[in-house]
């Protein structure tokens, strides 16, 4: 049995509320917990997520108030709240310090929030997702490894702190707990999302074979980013197992934990790793910028789709912010290798979640995953 296991008894009863569902996080915690025995799952997106895995999808925009406010019935007997939602603007980098951004996601959390706790007076735990841009990764290099009580909440604007502030706030007095948990680059199974890899390097694997015309197949794939440096990812299905960790362990409450695979990586060394995953050679280092040469090809990924028989919409919907992201996080335009980002999970093991898994494995288990369920092309 799993760490993440180890505090959940089977016969607990718990009603989670997932508000994001189609997000990468919330997609993995409804998946997670919709199998979970003694549980019962209520997730909330705009759009409907492609599979609930037995969760009760309700639509709801957050920045509507009223809306919020509406479905407050729907909330009655709510235990944990898994707060995954997050708005992006396009030009997904920029935005990261935008005030109307920031002013947003604030704003959606209140809007949920305040009508669930009514709605709910057994709520017994909240789970707020935040990320390395809360050590100003964004801005500067991070001081290695980054920890938790190294913050820089009083230096960089940043939603997190709006919505940290709001939930400490809000739960003075009360019987409830928070965690606030800090992924590093989030990698899984989802469809239109911001920060996900996989759909942007499963199409631009996908567009080379088919840009390369259709007499000759291309065996090799080009590296796209820039120089490398030493990151760390995280599984979104481990993650979500952390968060049903953090919603039963004592040594959880009202703690900030970084969450990790437990091993580190640089992009140009998991190449081979991925290419094989997608079916190719690893080829050479030749720069592309995915957002401006892969995304506006519409036409080029809908033949794509009727030759394979694919499942998986346009490339807007479908991959959403996430060439843009794949440029930033593979480092295009990186000509050297920058500064490493590595954040420390000491403080999460000692507190009892210690399940890791090999990042290269990762990205196999998600491309697998996606080729499976006709997203991407067969291998």
């Amino acid at each position: 049995m799993s760490a993440a296991h180890l505090a959940t008894s089977e016969t607990t009863t718990k009603k989670i509320l997932v508000a994001g569902a189609t997000g990468l996080v919330g997609y993995a915690a409804m998946k997670h917990f919709a199998t979970e025995a003694g549980s019962e799952v209520i997730a909330v997106s705009r759009r409907r997520p492609d599979e609930t895995f037995g969760a009760r999808w309700l639509q709801l925009d957050l920045t509507d108030a009223a809306a919020c406010a509406a479905l407050a019935r729907e909330f009655a007997g709510v235990t944990h709240l898994v707060y995954a939602a997050l708005y992006e603007r396009p030009g997904l980098v920029a935005g990261w310090q935008e005030e109307e951004q920031i002013r947003t996601n604030d704003l959606m959390l209140r809007n949920l929030f305040e009508p669930l706790e009514r709605a709910a007076p057994g709520l017994r735990h909240v789970v707020l997702l935040q990320g390395t841009k809360a050590y100003g990764v964004h801005v500067r290099p991070l001081s290695v490894p980054a920890r938790e009580n190294r913050s820089e909440m009083h230096e960089q604007p940043n939603f997190y702190w709006n919505q940290e502030r709001y939930l400490r706030e809000r739960q003075a007095g009360k019987a409830w707990r928070w965690s606030i948990l800090r992924p590093v680059l989030i990698v899984g199974d989802s469809v239109g999302s911001a920060m996900n890899v996989i759909p942007a390097l499963g199409v631009y694997a996908a567009m080379m074979r088919h840009l390369h015309g259709k007499g000759a197949a291309k065996t090799r794939l080009d590296y796209p980013g820039g120089a490398g440096r030493v990151a760390q990812a995280v599984d979104a299905d481990l993650l979500a197992r952390c968060i049903a960790w953090s919603g039963e362990a004592d040594a959880a409450g009202n703690e900030i934990f970084n969450v990790t695979n437990g091993d580190v990586f640089v992009w140009p060394n998991v190449w081979p790793a991925i290419c094989d995953a997608l079916g190719f050679e690893a080829g050479d280092h030749v720069p592309l910028a995915l957002d401006r040469e892969i995304r506006p090809r519409e036409a080029d990924w809908a033949e794509i789709c009727a030759a394979h028989g694919l499942e998986a919409g346009t490339l807007k919907d479908f991959v959403g912010l996430s060439f843009e992201y794949a440029d930033y996080t593979m480092g295009f335009g990186r000509d050297k290798s920058g500064p490493a980002a590595i954040v420390s999970t000491i403080k999460l093991m000692q507190a009892g979640f210690t399940e890791v898994m090999d990042t290269e494995a990762m990205f196999r288990k998600c491309f697998a995953e996606m080729q499976a369920r006709r997203r991407l092309p067969p291998r």
